[in-house]
């Protein structure tokens, strides 16, 4: 350890973590009064270089746009830079190197595969992304929202946000200078961004696209984010180069970037990395325009990407620069500033309800809202802050006070990303986020044949990543989402076709993305018979949306059930008919959205020979459903 008197120079101080945090310290208050000077690029922290070599004499590094003999100073308006600086009583010698930086965002000749720059659904890290009125950079990796859980895209403030961009604006993938059908390619919109000190970085929503969070080619994911040091050796997967490796070789480094009008220079916060002589990139390019937004990770033993990500690449040499190099902001910077996650919360992750990305209206690429319920509806409904909608993941449901029921459950099915998830062990319960007594618990099941019946089967909703399919399943086992169904209806034959519906669509229609929507619940009547202080629904409806052959098609069903057995021991019987939806509408004291009604060819046929509701023959299997 370096003595602490004055005389002394800072010989290996890189092995005190106390002096590095000193040394950190120092750049980070007095750093940018440096970078005022005009010819200086960088300050950061590294291993003095002597006959282009590194030694093992931790300095701190200054850059500068063009080394100069003293009588030119006064032209270039800068001033010299000191031998050595006092940092906590200890002299530490400096180093300057000529190197000038610049976004790693100009889009320039391309040496990788295509798959990059093109449309990809789900969509992946390491691929091309952009606002729609910028060009084309990185998509870094998947995060999540520290409270809701909500999922983002990360990336580089200049890719997602601009100079001249919003919050709310239009995010495309990929970028437009790989496609400029940017109404084609929309993915979500910006959703938070940050430039500055702390880092380049930005998140989006994820609105148009489902995601998969393994990083292109490197086929692991980021589940952590550490602190680089010197010497650390590190791997990214850019939109332009590829998969390229790199050691770092300057920490706590504060770089001057200009972003062009009306933002000028700022002083970005990071590290530098430098070309790993034994993993070597072709042209010895580590990165090049269009790397901006990459995730730089740690490598381990083995030499491949570990879990553990470094940082957040955003610059690179300029043009006329000699040296390859990138700079990265720290991770966990850019991970506090928007307040992001590797990871959904625990307490996400564990169905803690707090709301999910609910039923999604522009899921088939036609806007499908949700039910508006009828006036008398609307004041029995539950409000959870001020909104009717109750979010789940990948479902939501309006919920009744007086009956203690859902009035309606609206649920997406994306049959093309659909995971296996165990449901062993998961429970039924109440949502925190609701008054319990709202909400009919396990005091109505207990010693009778009534089952705890879901309105969105569990099996549709477990889609997405596994933990989004993991918090699906959880989120489904909610009181909320479960309505009191006789157990040979939820358990026999009939049951079967209703339970089924959803499976028929894929079996028998052409369903374009392979995506339905559905709509589900209780049918709400006043004279339904009261079992232990909650009414007994005897009818259920269900409606499924898709699109085939580039039109919206609706079919609507509905089920009645006999509830004498609840005390009687004949069963009698279920039946499923094929409905038009005014008559789900009628039934249950809501209003569906047109586009759902216009597509309803089977009522337009009912409107054409109409008949009643006893005239019709109940189906007795699937091959019935006239789609």
């Amino acid at each position: 350890m370096a003595a602490r008197n004055g005389n002394q120079t800072a010989k290996r101080p890189g092995k005190s973590p106390e002096f590095m945090e000193k040394l950190k310290a120092f750049v980070r208050t007095r750093g940018a009064n440096y970078l005022k000077d005009t010819n200086i690029s960088s300050i950061g922290i590294g291993f003095k270089i002597r006959d282009d070599q590194p030694t093992e004499e931790l300095s701190i590094q200054f850059t500068v746009k063009r080394k100069a003999q003293p009588e030119e100073l006064e032209s270039l308006d800068t001033t010299p830079i000191p031998p050595t600086i006092k940092v906590d009583g200890v002299d530490v010698p400096t180093d300057v190197i000529q190197r000038r930086y610049e976004r790693a965002y100009k889009v320039v000749s391309e040496n990788v595969s295509a798959p990059r720059k093109t449309r990809i659904d789900p969509v992946v890290p390491g691929v091309s992304v952009a606002n729609k009125a910028e060009t084309a950079g990185t998509l870094g990796c998947i995060v999540f929202d520290r409270a809701s859980a909500t999922p983002y895209i990360l990336s580089n403030w200049h890719v997602l946000h601009g100079p001249n961009g919003r919050l709310g604006d239009e995010i495309v993938q990929p970028g437009p200078h790989d496609d400029n059908r940017v109404q084609l390619n929309r993915l979500g919109t910006l959703a938070r961004s940050h430039l500055g000190e702390a880092g380049d970085c930005a998140i989006a929503t994820i609105e148009d696209r489902s995601f998969e969070p393994e990083i292109y080619e490197l086929k692991t994911r980021v589940e952590e984010v550490g602190n680089a040091e010197l010497g650390d050796k590190v791997i990214k997967s850019g939109r332009t180069t590829g998969v390229t490796h790199g050691i770092v070789r300057r920490v706590h480094t504060l770089v001057k970037i200009d972003y062009g009008p009306p933002i000028g220079e700022k002083a970005v916060g990071g590290f530098e990395i430098g070309p790993d002589p034994e993993n070597t990139a072709p042209n010895n390019e580590i990165s090049m325009g269009g790397d901006s937004g990459s995730v730089w990770l740690f490598k381990g033993k083995t030499g491949k990407a570990t879990k553990v990500m470094a940082g957040l690449h955003f610059a690179g040499e300029s043009g006329s620069d000699p040296d390859e190099h990138a700079v990265a902001c720290y991770a966990r910077s850019v991970f506090d500033k928007p307040e992001i996650s590797a990871h959904p919360p625990i307490e996400a992750q564990a169905a803690i309800a707090r709301g999910g990305r609910g039923y999604a209206p522009a899921f088939l690429g036609v806007r499908v809202d949700v039910p508006r319920l009828s006036a008398g509806n609307r004041r029995d409904a539950f409000r959870l802050n001020g909104s009717e909608v109750i979010d789940y993941m990948h479902f939501s449901l309006a919920l009744s006070q007086s009956r203690r029921l859902a009035f309606w459950v609206a649920w997406n099915i994306d049959g093309s990303r659909l995971k296996k998830v165990t449901r062993k062990g998961i429970a039924f319960v109440f949502d925190a986020r609701i008054p319990a007594e709202l909400q009919a618990g396990d005091e109505l099941y207990a010693g009778n044949a009534l089952d705890r019946g879901h309105i969105a089967r569990r099996a549709d909703l477990t889609w997405g990543s596994l933990p989004e399919a993991r918090r699906a399943s959880l989120d489904s086992f909610f009181f909320t989402n479960i309505t009191p169904q006789m157990n040979d209806f939820n358990q026999g034959a009939i049951g079967g076709i209703w339970g089924r519906l959803e499976d028929a669509v894929f079996d028998e229609v052409d369903v374009e993305n392979l995506k339905v929507s559905v709509f589900g619940g209780p049918v709400l009547r006043r004279d339904d018979r009261e079992y232990r202080g909650v009414r007994i629904p005897r009818e259920f409806f269900k409606i499924l949306a898709y699109v085939e052959a580039g039109r919206l098609q609706s079919k609507a069903f509905l089920l009645t059930q006999n509830l004498d057995q609840l005390e009687l021991l004949d069963l009698s019987e279920f039946k499923v008919f094929q409905v038009s939806l005014p008559e789900v509408e009628q039934r249950c004291g809501f209003t569906l959205p047109a586009a759902l009604k216009a597509g309803d060819s089977f009522g337009e046929r009912l409107r054409q020979r109409p008949e009643s509701l006893a005239g019709r023959k109940a189906l007795q299997g699937l091959a019935q459903i006239e789609w």
